[in-house]
């Protein structure tokens, strides 16, 4: 998974552990420059812990030295061992289902009835998933459809960037210009005391523009690299994915009656995933479990025998092995930052600074702080409760509107998930389409300047129109 970028590209950025482990040391260093602070906690109305505001005070420091640093990888390993279990138990039952050659076989039919509309995939693929993640929050529930959309986009001509940008990048911009998410609106709405629905109208016209703008970037950067394949980072590596693909004698087009029936096995489970998560509310262990009983029952389906469908599940947790470990790893950073009490240092600082200066200005502040916030806190909820207490009331006293600090968390929170390495989701896509961060972060990046600067020209009319209610 974690490969080296293509060398014709010019500039090698280093391998995405020793990013990482820098990350660790400087956020070790934090620790003894800046001072410890705590704010007080209380539960609201609806039992949710969150920051008591103006109790901000200084506390003992408790500097993470090296030793700290060394065990972080471990712990982080430990409170995030849910979110590995999952990415591994993904990639064992996706390693089963693949082992049939139902879905390269299914793409290679598919592709055959596609030629010369390849293009139109892209628009129809990312609305879906943009909008799942607008409406009921769709994100580590992406992570299996990786592994659908990566080989898919590399049998239409594109590349595993596509593939990725089609699925989980997708799913991001809806969640970060969300309409309905539950766990970013739902709970910044509910803390900031705004009716529940507040702000629908605006909130939808943000959520055309942005995921408008994501298909039109990806499907400009597909058609090019569709012309010129060299173009691509990830050109070497989708060359040796696409042998596998187009070379393997057993797939060709022998399109059987029995991989007909794992992808029928393989849809209904989909939709049974997306009930679940809308109905029921499932989360990882309720979408692991699922996924365990798909990848069985496609085993047997497709005419594997029960020691092959052990050995392939191992095969594909194996794969994934070094994104769940990153995953871990990268958790390493927020737990060295809580630890050494430096969070709410720097939330209360850059409050300071977002009450100094004019509204609009305030208002871009408060996007660029929770993006910051966002690489500690990658969790929608939680930073939610750590930071709308304070920013709700302090928009007010610079004449923002709680509805409009609230896009800012939104934006900040959300658009920032396609690109930092402490996020396990992403990390866990990576895995599933086998390409490190580093690639990826190397694509991303111009189109992350791109998303910020759109937030920001979407935060303007909020500001100036006073968005409300309130």
């Amino acid at each position: 998974m974690v490969g080296k970028i293509n060398s014709k590209k010019g500039i090698k950025i280093p391998h995405t552990y020793v990013i990482i482990f820098s990350i660790l040391l400087l956020v070790s260093l934090a620790t003894y420059l800046i001072p410890a602070g705590e704010y007080e906690r209380a539960e609201n109305a609806s039992g949710r812990t969150v920051v008591v505001e103006d109790s901000y005070h200084r506390v003992e420091s408790n500097p993470q030295g090296i030793i700290k640093v060394l065990q972080a990888p471990l712990r982080g390993i430990r409170e995030t061992s849910e979110i590995i279990g999952f990415i591994l138990i993904i990639g064992g039952a996706f390693a089963i289902v693949q082992k049939t050659k139902a879905i390269d076989s299914g793409l290679i039919k598919a592709t055959s009835h596609l030629k010369g509309k390849e293009i139109i995939i892209i628009p129809t693929v990312m609305l879906l998933f943009s909008l799942g993640g607008a409406v009921f929050g769709m994100s580590e529930e992406t992570i299996p459809f990786v592994a659908i959309f990566v080989p898919l986009a590399l049998a239409l001509g594109y590349d595993t960037i596509t593939g990725i940008a089609m699925s989980y990048m997708a799913a991001q911009i809806g969640f970060a210009a969300a309409f309905m998410n539950p766990f970013t609106i739902g709970i910044a709405q509910g803390i900031a005391e705004l009716p529940p629905m507040s702000g629908m109208g605006y909130r939808l016209f943000v959520w055309v523009v942005a995921t408008l703008f994501g298909i039109a970037y990806v499907m400009i950067y597909a058609s090019k690299i569709k012309k010129n394949p060299e173009l691509s980072i990830t050109y070497d590596h989708d060359l040796n994915r696409r042998k596998e693909l187009r070379e393997d004698g057993a797939i060709n087009n022998n399109f059987t009656s029995k991989h007909a029936l794992v992808l029928i096995t393989f849809f209904i489970g989909m939709v049974t995933l997306i009930w679940g998560v809308i109905v029921h509310e499932w989360y990882i262990s309720e979408i692991a479990a699922l996924f365990v009983a798909i990848g069985i029952i496609a085993g047997f389906i497709g005419g594997l025998k029960a020691g092959e469908i052990a050995n392939s599940f191992i095969d594909g947790a194996k794969d994934l092995v070094s994104a769940a470990l990153m995953v871990g790893l990268a958790r390493g950073a927020l737990i060295l930052a809580t630890d050494g009490r430096i969070i709410d240092t720097m939330l209360a600082s850059v409050a300071g600074v977002v009450g100094s200066v004019p509204s609009l200005i305030s208002a871009y502040l408060m996007f660029f702080i929770q993006t910051i916030i966002n690489f500690f806190v990658p969790s929608g909820s939680g930073q939610a409760a750590l930071t709308m207490p304070i920013m709700a009331p302090l928009g007010e006293l610079v004449g923002i509107t709680r509805q409009t600090t609230v896009l800012a968390y939104q934006f900040g929170d959300g658009f920032t998930n396609m690109i930092i390495p402490t996020s396990g989701v992403l990390m866990g896509a990576l895995g599933m389409a086998k390409i490190s961060w580093d690639q990826w972060a190397k694509w991303m990046i111009k189109l992350q300047i791109l998303f910020i600067i759109l937030g920001c020209l979407l935060l303007t009319p909020a500001v100036l129109m006073h968005l409300g209610p309130f």
